[in-house]
């Protein structure tokens, strides 16, 4: 009996461990079944992100900060029997997430380079090298030189057709039951937008496949109100949580764009080359990392220590239990020398400025010859400006043709469609006719669209195989060089030369005759370019110069598209002719509600840097323009980015510390002390200027030609910057240790490279940006003896300069950083002053060369009546077609300097620009003058357009 009992207790126990084991494999979520296996516990490692470290300004103030969001992950940690479940099922989670997200003014996150552009069509949002890598990303190819051609090829729109298809990502499949759709919350059919969102968190998905475990966030920073809804649902969504994150916060833009940066997600290359740097694999691609400025030269100094979270989980992918944790470390801080209030006053004094000598230089001109007068007279005509509305992307060309687009827009694009087709009639007409026309006889437009279509569209599509294309060939030198060839013998030739691929335009080309070729051809470009918004630019610049497209409509075009706040009045007098469009945009120039950079014209851009001249701590480094950094870190705006790369006023180029440009005359110091030293001159000899250099062939002007200066010793020499005394030390340079009476060309250069070298010129400054390597010049010692030959530096190059002169002959490197701290306040570094050389010379030499430039600011026209007494000296470079740039270098006070100062107007005309630039500037800095009466919010009216140059 008792034996009974005990065989049927343990039949019981038996049975009741089965049923509870299967009660715990059978996990039952959203009302389904999924398999799990209760006995296998398997030990996941996760990483907890660290806290990127901040970034401060002199004054303690956060210039680069996090600030706490949350975020949205999925993990894909379901079991599937079909690719068709897997489709549906995750498809239907990121649907329904969506629609929580929209309900409550969010979105989904994704860096997708596909957008639905205005006209309704799938688009790129990268190109270049950016495009490779994405498409690279896309394929799972580490590098873009495993892409396939038909991969680097391959269109947006076919992108999303693969990408969508059942074999892929199933969200375009045509052939979903309604029952099939609506057991995993899909609507019968998707919108483009949310069918695009899908693929692209799909892709994003995709990316982290190879790691299980590993979540992607497809949401960030969201509402209180989603985070909400998301816990409260929680369970109901396999695999999607809802994590603590931080989004990366820049104040003070654009003023520190270019000195701050921007973060991003990590690339391929970033992780391979940042885990060779800190010698070991500790960056992944989930890792956000600097990718400009500051952010990235300081990178492993920011990014901090990630933690690691140990945990159980099961084939489900839920957590268990906890087995331990590292806390994660921040990221160390910066503390930088830059004074923002300085930083932000330059900026809007360089605006001011450039925007001044538009006004002052615009006329209304259709077109401007400028190889008929010298640069100081050359002219803006007005119509670069309307050409530039469409070009420099103030104007949206896509925008023409969306579906809220205004009835002016559509009038306009209504025919700008009739004129692309009638360009396209003319190609093929020319294509087919007996006698093409030569390209050196095509109109201006036309060589514009035929040579973008040849150099862009076809190697873009494929057409023409770039890589093939013997350049050296006798023919293909008739087309490019000589201009002798029409299009159609060109093509003809490249197809026998099978440098073209014409089976892209039509497959039955064996079959067709050359006519027929180039009519689908002409049919494929004009098809194909209505989603190229580059060409669509050209053809509505042409409208203008043809007089199809009106100014004052352009006008009212910005007033449409919300470039400008709608005024009734001005609308109104544009379209009825009382306000020309000439007055209307010189009006919005000086009122700054169009900036200068938005034209990309000459000038447009410009810099300057003030610095401790004891110390070599920078207290303002700016370039103009700059950018709003806050687009391009955290969820990147692909668009706004786009236009930046395209700007003709290049934003991420640095013109304070990658632009070089000869110095003009700043450059007469260093040539003033190669001459003392090396016993040439003296302080009082006299060298009698007659306004014309004539001792070297060909002879130079001075500036005051056909003047002269007459007798002038070095500090009257300095005072005035005479090019004749200059040009005559670097001729007696040359002279030295001549046995034959002769000046040596190389002896003279090096000397003023010796000299030149110790103010630093030899080096980049040691700032922490990128710079550009300075040139000395090495050849031609009397131009380059007063600042040209081929003398090419950096605005900070030359403020390190003027800083040694300012102290007396100690060249420090130049530093944006004080000091970087630990995340608990502990200082681990802390700059001390960098001495790169010593400038070999005499207190007496030095006392004089601060005396000369001490006497040009008090006698100059511009600079005479500062508040201050301070030491200065212009320059102003010239350049070839284009107006010369306008430059200035200075220290303040003149007994004691506290600040040194160097600007640049590139394209600025003549000096006089720079030196009332630069005397704003410093009566800023020592409070000569109030704010409000320095930054005036419109152009600056005390520019001038007088010739002097020097």
């Amino acid at each position: 009996m008792h034996a009974r009992i005990t065989i049927l207790m343990m039949i019981v126990v038996f049975f009741g461990f089965i049923l509870m084991r299967r009660l715990f494999d059978l996990q039952i979520i959203n009302g389904e079944s999924y398999q799990t296996d209760f006995a296998m516990q398997i030990r996941k490692e996760t990483s907890i992100p660290s806290t990127r470290g901040c970034i401060y300004d002199s004054k303690g103030n956060l210039l680069a900060y996090n600030q706490l969001a949350y975020d949205v992950t999925f993990q894909d940690v379901g079991s599937y029997e079909t690719t068709r479940e897997k489709n549906l099922t995750i498809n239907g989670y990121l649907y329904k997430i969506m629609q929580i997200l929209y309900s409550n003014g969010d979105d989904v996150y994704t860096d997708f380079a596909v957008k639905i552009n205005d006209a309704g069509e799938y688009a790129y949002t990268k190109s270049g090298f950016q495009l490779l890598r994405f498409k690279a990303d896309v394929f799972g190819e580490p590098y873009t030189d495993d892409l396939t051609p038909a991969q680097r090829e391959i269109s947006a729109a076919d992108m999303i057709r693969t990408l969508g298809s059942e074999k892929n990502y199933g969200v375009l499949v045509p052939d979903y039951t309604d029952e099939e759709l609506a057991s995993v919350g899909l609507p019968s059919s998707l919108s483009d937008t949310d069918a695009l969102k899908i693929i692209a968190l799909r892709n994003a998905i995709n990316q982290n496949s190879y790691q299980k475990y590993v979540s992607t966030t497809i949401a960030k920073d969201i509402s209180d109100q989603s985070m909400s809804s998301l816990m409260e649902s929680k369970g109901y969504y396999v695999g999607v949580d809802v994590v603590e994150s931080s989004i990366r916060v820049y104040t003070n833009s654009p003023y520190m764009s270019n000195i701050l940066g921007y973060t991003g997600r990590i690339s391929a290359e970033e992780i391979e080359s940042l885990n060779k740097e800190v010698g070991q694999n500790v960056y992944d691609a989930t890792d956000i990392v600097g990718k400009s400025g500051l952010e990235q030269y300081f990178e492993t100094q920011l990014q901090g220590v990630d933690g690691t979270k140990s945990v159980y989980v099961n084939n489900l992918g839920k957590i268990l239990k906890e087995d331990s944790q590292v806390d994660p470390q921040a990221g160390n801080d910066i503390y930088l020398t830059i004074n923002p209030d300085y930083q932000e006053a330059a900026y809007h004094l360089l605006e001011q400025y450039i925007a001044g000598i538009l006004y002052q230089h615009t006329l209304d001109y259709k077109e401007f010859d400028t190889t008929q007068v010298s640069v100081d007279e050359i002219i803006i005509p007005v119509y670069d400006m309307y050409y530039a509305m469409f070009e420099n992307n103030i104007l949206s060309v896509t925008h023409m043709e969306a579906s809220d687009a205004s009835a002016l827009e559509q009038e306009v694009y209504a025919d700008f469609q009739k004129k692309e087709h009638e360009i396209f009639s003319e190609l093929k007409a020319d294509l087919l006719s007996d006698t093409p026309t030569a390209y050196k006889d095509l109109s201006d437009a036309m060589k514009v669209y035929v040579n973008y279509l040849t150099e862009t569209t076809m190697p873009e599509i494929g057409i023409l195989k770039s890589e093939a294309i013997d350049t050296t060939d006798a023919t293909y030198q008739q087309w490019a060089n000589e201009e002798s060839l029409s299009l159609k013998d060109y093509l003809t030739y490249a197809i026998s030369q099978d440098w073209a691929d014409i089976t892209l335009v039509t497959s039955d080309s064996e079959f067709l005759d050359s006519s027929e070729i180039y009519s689908s051809l002409c049919d494929y470009l004009e098809e194909y370019v209505k989603s190229d918004s580059n060409f669509s630019k050209k053809v509505y610049r042409y409208m203008v110069e043809e007089d199809r497209l009106a100014p004052s409509t352009l006008c009212r075009l910005l007033f449409d598209q919300g470039i400008l706040e709608m005024d009734g009045d001005s609308y109104n007098g544009l379209k009825d002719g009382s306000i020309s469009a000439y007055d209307f945009v010189l009006n919005k120039i000086y009122t700054l509600e169009l900036k200068p950079y938005q034209f990309a014209l000459a000038p447009c851009s410009g810099s300057l840097v003030v610095t401790e001249p004891n110390t070599g701590n920078v207290l303002a480094c700016v370039t103009y323009p700059g950018y709003d950094n806050n687009r391009l870190a955290n969820d990147m705006d692909e668009e706004y980015f786009a236009q930046l790369v395209t700007d003709g006023s290049s934003p991420f180029y640095n013109k304070a510390t990658q632009e070089l440009t000869a110095p003009g005359s700043t450059y007469k110091l260093v040539t003033a002390t190669a001459g003392l030293m090396e016993g040439v001159i003296t302080v009082d000899e006299p060298i009698y200027c007659t306004g014309k250099f004539e001792d070297v062939d060909p002879p130079i002007n001075c500036w005051i030609n056909p003047g002269q200066h007459g007798p002038l010793s070095l500090v009257s020499a300095i005072q005035e910057s005479c090019n004749y005394y200059f040009n005559s030390v670097g001729l007696r340079l040359g002279n030295l240790g001549s046995t034959d009476g002769d000046s040596h060309d190389e002896v003279g250069i090096a000397k003023l490279a010796k000299y030149a070298t110790m103010y630093g010129f030899d080096q980049e400054t040691g700032i922490e940006m990128d710079e550009s390597t300075p040139h000395i010049s090495d050849n031609a010692m009397a131009p380059s003896a007063m600042g040209q030959g081929r003398n090419a530096f950096a605005t900070v190059q030359l403020a390190r300069y003027v800083g040694s002169l300012a102290n007396g002959g100690t060249t420090y490197d130049l530093t944006l950083v004080d000091k970087i701290t630990d995340s608990e306040g502990r200082t681990i570094l802390e700059k001390e002053p960098v001495v790169h050389d010593y400038v070999d010379v005499n207190e007496y030499s030095m006392n004089a060369i601060h005396n000369g430039m001490n006497q040009m600011v008090k006698n100059s026209t511009y600079l005479k009546d500062i508040e201050i007494d301070m030491a200065g000296k212009t320059g102003t470079a010239e350049e070839t077609g284009v107006p010369s740039h306008a430059l200035f270098i200075g220290y303040a006070p003149y007994d004691n300097p506290q600040i040194a100062i160097a600007c640049r107007i590139t394209n600025g005309y003549n000096s006089a620009n720079a030196s009332l630039l630069a005397k704003d500037m410093i009566r800023y800095i020592f409070n000569l003058r109030s704010k409000d009466e320095l930054i005036t919010g419109v152009a600056a009216s005390g520019t001038t357009t007088g010739a002097r140059t020097d």
